[in-house]
């Protein structure tokens, strides 16, 4: 099923600008996943949620006491296909040939002070009522706002500089970007895009749970504020959803600034 409505008045591409995100996430192709696997995801998505370090088999006993019984090799796929790792220290990646694209913290002891001088992005998995895509979302450390985000349905590396791209088109560019060491962004894809807008690369260490924690943050609580009291059943209204939980989070009052809005605080001080 598309995220846009067949026989529209405007065209394909029309509507992808519309709505400011790239054509080809404009598809939500149904996953070539049982429905038993289905459920099954999206329980282990809620139990990563609330516990980011089950790993395969913390993960197998969690399921099991939901009397869920399920082999490891199965929970292992499909971790995969969601995109979830547990945090705990991993072994070092120089061996498998990924140094040359990871690059160091830069976060640690900065002083954030303004708008702009730190995003944060991340990806993440997105249960729906039938089938999953995936969200991208850039965070301003200093303000806390959204400042760009975009469904997908894949984990390829592309949907990351294309939402990142948009970002500095509205925003304008910020002087460092934090990620994981997910293989989107160990690559040369975004390790080249990022040199060449002349930005900063910061990376978490690995297996570290709080490096990354703002938008891992703001992740749970889309999660358990929208997406699993309303999973959706298809693209569009994904999008639109996710879009109105955006726009209310940039609007709201939040504790960690000090009781002021996110959106005044970043487009009053950028």
């Amino acid at each position: 099923m598309d995220m846009i409505e067949p026989g529209d008045e405007l065209s394909v591409r029309r509507q992808s600008e519309v709505l400011e995100i790239n054509r080809s996430s404009l598809y939500y192709r149904p996953v070539g996943e049982s429905e038993e696997n289905l459920v099954l995801m999206a329980e282990m998505d809620k139990l990563f949620t609330e516990d980011p370090t089950l790993g395969v088999i913390g993960m197998q006993d969690e399921l099991r006491d939901k009397e869920l019984n399920y082999n490891e090799k199965r929970i292992r796929r499909l971790l995969r296909k969601m995109g979830i790792e547990a945090i705990y220290p991993k072994r070092n990646l120089s061996r498998l040939g990924l140094a040359r694209y990871i690059h160091p913290y830069l976060l640690r002891n900065l002083k954030v002070e303004r708008p702009n001088q730190v995003w944060a992005i991340d990806i993440t998995y997105i249960p729906m009522r039938s089938g999953f895509m995936y969200l991208t979302a850039i965070i301003d450390l200093y303000s806390r706002y959204i400042v760009g985000w975009q469904v997908s349905n894949s984990l390829e590396k592309e949907t990351q500089t294309t939402v990142l791209k948009e970002a500095i088109r509205q925003h304008g560019k910020p002087e460092i970007v934090n990620s994981d060491q997910g293989s989107q962004y160990t690559s040369a894809h975004w390790v080249n895009m990022l040199k060449e807008c002349g930005i900063q690369i910061s990376m978490d260490g690995k297996g570290r749970a709080t490096d990354n924690a703002f938008i891992e943050r703001w992740f749970r609580t889309i999660k358990q504020k929208y997406i699993y009291l309303n999973p959706e059943n298809n693209g569009l209204d994904l999008y639109h959803g996710v879009d109105t939980f955006v726009r209310r989070y940039n609007r709201r009052n939040h504790q960690g600034i000090g009781r002021r809005k996110p959106e005044d605080l970043y487009l009053m001080a950028a």
